[in-house]
């Protein structure tokens, strides 16, 4: 028995703002990261509350001297050590270890250099914001937000069936534009992730602090809404791995069609999208 010979529609699946404010996006977070790390590297260490306290770190990249006066670096979570020389703590420059809490390969400047991370940081920064409002006012002049993104009863009905095709990598052939899971995560993102990234960052500033010190203290402190932020970049870098890692199982060339011109491929009665 042969299978049924498939066919191909093509479908209209980003628009114009959509195509655009995706790859803003992309360019801010390939800039925002690394330069985030090379602030973070000035002071490696997470706290929760108003002060930092060394005595009480939750979170800190560390560079200690063994006995025989061997540089090591050490990752202490909650006052438990782990070893993580030659990636965070002490890494290698030039042949030689260096004491630094992200190695070099992963900030931005490659160099030991605040000033200039703290600029491309803030800058950036601004991008995301104004880029994220433009498209949340787009996204609900339009109703692309309530039409398209937010998953309705029905969407919620096929949840789990969904979940169990992505897990057994099965993508049903002429999906709509958005899965129930794409739904799910790109609203908590655009609504949840996004929104407080942008709310801690702003929570660690010393003038708002001193203008608006409602906002820090929703966060439990400066301390506190640093600790969060960190944590929120690395969800949104999870999010972003995914997010790529998806796009690739399931077809990267028409992936990316769609997501550059706005056209994709669909395909009937023979698997997924190619």
């Amino acid at each position: 028995m042969t299978d049924a010979p498939s066919s191909h529609t093509w479908l209209y699946r980003h628009t114009a703002a959509t195509r655009l404010s995706h790859w803003i996006t992309v360019l801010c977070l390939l800039v925002l990261v690394p330069s985030g790390l090379q602030i973070f590297n000035a002071h490696p260490t997470l706290y929760w509350g108003e002060r930092s306290d060394p005595a009480h770190a939750l979170f800190a990249l560390r560079a200690l001297e063994t006995d025989n006066e061997e540089m090591r670096g050490v990752t202490e979570i909650w006052g438990h050590r782990l070893d993580t020389t030659g990636l965070l703590g002490v890494s290698t420059e030039d042949g030689e270890r260096v004491a630094r809490g992200f190695p070099a390969w992963a900030t931005l400047p490659g160099t030991q250099w605040l000033a200039m991370g703290r600029r491309w940081h803030f800058f950036f920064a601004w991008i995301f914001v104004l880029n994220a409002l433009t498209f949340g006012l787009y996204a609900l002049l339009s109703r692309h937000l309530t039409r398209d993104l937010v998953p309705g009863a029905r969407d919620l009905a096929g949840l789990g069936a969904s979940l169990r095709d992505h897990l057994r990598f099965r993508f049903p052939a002429g999906e709509p534009r958005y899965n129930v899971l794409q739904k799910l995560a790109y609203v908590s993102v655009i609504v949840g992730l996004g929104p407080l990234v942008v709310l801690t960052g702003l929570a660690m500033s010393p003038w708002v602090d001193a203008t608006l010190p409602l906002l820090p203290a929703l966060f439990g402190g400066r301390q506190s809404a640093r600790t969060v932020h960190f944590a929120l970049t690395w969800a949104l870098v999870g999010f972003t791995v995914m997010h790529v890692f998806m796009v690739a199982v399931t077809g990267v060339l028409n992936n990316l069609r769609g997501i550059v011109t706005g056209w994709a491929r669909v395909r009937h009665h023979g698997g997924g999208d190619g």
